[in-house]
Parts: structure tokens; C-alpha cells; sequence
């Protein structure tokens, strides 16, 4: 149950961080602006309420509803990278 746990974590802390990436990014290039702001905050909001949720959870001793907060997030990023493998190793010809 601990490695699940850390391991579904850490899934999910590396999405939160390249939607970092992208928004500090983005924002460093002036591409975030007042129409665009608000989808963005409510974003990283439900990141950090996942990422750090979770962890609020376990530290009160529930565990097992910890890991199904991280399954809400960690699943949906696994197959989309699952997806990106598929199309790098079958090279499919989109014509």
C-alpha cells in the first residue's frame, strides 16, 4: 500500500509540474493574460489539491482514500503517455 501510494504520487507530482512549466512559461512570454488567467489558477488549483490532498489524506490515516484522489489523476496521465508510446514505437501513417 506505501509504494502505491508514493508511486501514484509521483505520477501525479510530475504532471503537476509540467503544467508549471507550461504556465510559468507561458507566462514569462506575456501568453497569459486576464481572458486566459482564470482557467489557468483553477487549473493549478485542482493540481495542488490532488498533489497535496493526497498527502493531507494519508497523514490522517486514509490511505486507501488517498490513493483513489491520485488514481483520479494518475490514470488519465499513464494512458496518455501509454497513447505517445504507441505512437512513437508503431510509426501509423496518417494519410
Amino acid at each position: 500500500m506505501k509504494f502505491w501510494f508514493w508511486f501514484l504520487w509521483s505520477i501525479d507530482a510530475a504532471i503537476a509540474a509540467i503544467a508549471l512549466y507550461f504556465f510559468f512559461s507561458l507566462a514569462a512570454g506575456d501568453r497569459i493574460r486576464s481572458f486566459n488567467i482564470l482557467p489557468w489558477l483553477l487549473i493549478l488549483a485542482a493540481l495542488a489539491a490532488v498533489v497535496g490532498g493526497s498527502i493531507w489524506l494519508r497523514s490522517i490515516g486514509q490511505r486507501p482514500l488517498a490513493i483513489v484522489l491520485l488514481l483520479l489523476l494518475a490514470i488519465p496521465g499513464a494512458l496518455f503517455v501509454l497513447f505517445f508510446l504507441v505512437l512513437l514505437l508503431a510509426h501509423p501513417n496518417f494519410h
